[in-house]
């Protein structure tokens, strides 16, 4: 993981700028911005519009990043695209033109655009990586941004509070175009409008509109994520990009997006997987298990070493009956043991705590202890789990 556009720009630029063939929206904050992406993207679809999205990370499959007229890339034309990337960059990297390597993130945002001007795409709804203004989507000039939510969240590289963490995101606002937020503390909104005045860029407060469509996605979150896409919906509208009514309603109400709140069964079980990587996702996840009234679950449940465990771990516990805490296939994982140990701690009396390593394995040890499952945490253990399940 690096900070930083030069490699970016210079890769761009010995691409011959692939991020200049297409008129780009992008989108930044701590949770739901895949969520609005994939709702915009899917509006602007249904609207005749050729339309792409890249997000990060994917479940199973790398193909998953990269999704043009609501279709992953085909493989064949994803090995093309990454391959002239590839020999761009290993010619920069002889003629000592890149000061480092770039980063696996840097490659995909390249491969991302090179793909979709291959594609003639009009319009690609871009979802940020990580923060903003130094993010490797940040050599885009949109034509509007969204910043979804400010939280606490990679404190360690976008700084301790809320309004540190919302600068850094707030670097995706470019001169005069649309900016919209949705709900965040005052801390965050302060610096959020200030850069939009020092920007002339106008903001819209996505939570002064009221959302009347029922969407697709569950969870009283999603909600909120459907309001910021239809706001932004409307200023792309406002800038002269196709967009109906029937085509908000369709992108809000139809559109998928795996591993958020996704119910499967699985050996009889009523399995619920759920992408909640940080604090604030586990609170989004224990609201909607207490709005279905599942309580008394088998949770298994598998973090990041950076995460704040304490606080993810807080809301959850209440819900269970049983934890099994695994490893995600990750570097950055934290080990299933210390999970287990931090939990022991906390979970209420008579709440059955175990480690195992192996998600699989830990995914058919919740089988058996209850007739529903909650999987949730990292990213990288939900789409190995999904894969399963699927």
């Amino acid at each position: 993981m690096k900070f930083g556009l030069e490699n970016m720009r210079t890769i761009c630029a010995a691409l011959d700028h692939p991020e200049r063939a297409f008129r780009s929206v992008i989108v930044a904050g701590t949770n739901g911005k895949g969520s609005v992406t994939a709702m915009t993207s899917a509006a602007l679809a249904a609207a005749g519009v050729r339309s792409a999205r890249y997000t990060s990370p994917h479940l199973e499959r790398l193909e998953e990043r990269f999704v043009i007229a609501e279709h992953e890339v085909a493989t064949r034309d994803l090995e093309e695209a990454a391959g002239t990337v590839q020999q761009v960059v290993e010619k920069l990297v002889h003629d000592s033109t890149l000061a480092s390597l770039p980063t696996f993130f840097e490659c995909a945002t390249a491969i991302g655009f090179e793909l979709f001007r291959r594609a003639a795409v009009e319009v690609a709804v871009v979802e940020v990586g990580l923060g903003g203004r130094l993010d490797a989507t940040n050599v885009l000039t949109p034509v509007a941004a969204a910043i979804t939510s400010i939280d606490l969240d990679h404190q360690e590289l976008l700084g301790e509070t809320l309004a540190s963490i919302a600068r850094e995101k707030a670097g995706v606002i470019k001169p005069g175009i649309p900016v919209v937020r949705g709900p965040m503390a005052d801390e965050a909104a302060d610096v959020i409008a200030q850069v939009c005045r020092d920007r002339n860029a106008r903001l819209v407060d996505a939570s002064r509109h009221a959302l009347t469509l029922t969407p697709a996605l569950e969870g009283a979150h999603q909600r909120t994520n459907a309001a910021v896409a239809v706001c932004l919906l409307n200023e792309l509208r406002g800038l002269g990009i196709p967009m109906s009514d029937a085509a908000i309603h369709a992108g809000v109400t139809r559109v998928t997006w795996p591993g958020r709140l996704e119910h499967f069964t699985w050996h009889s079980a009523d399995v619920l997987i759920d992408a909640a990587h940080n604090p604030a996702g586990a609170r989004a996840l224990a609201r909607y298990l207490d709005d279905q009234g599942w309580r008394g679950v088998a949770m298994v449940l598998g973090l990041m070493r950076d995460k704040d465990a304490t606080a993810m771990l807080d809301p959850l516990l209440p819900y269970a009956a049983t934890v099994v805490c695994t490893t995600p296939p990750s570097p950055r994982a934290l080990p299933a043991s210390d999970l287990a140990a931090l939990a022991a701690t906390m979970a209420p009396r008579g709440v059955s705590i175990s480690s195992i390593d192996d998600p699989a394995a830990a995914l058919a040890a919740a089988s058996q202890a209850a007739a529903r499952i909650v999987a949730a945490g990292s990213i990288f253990l939900i789409g190995p789990l999904r894969g399963i399940l699927r």
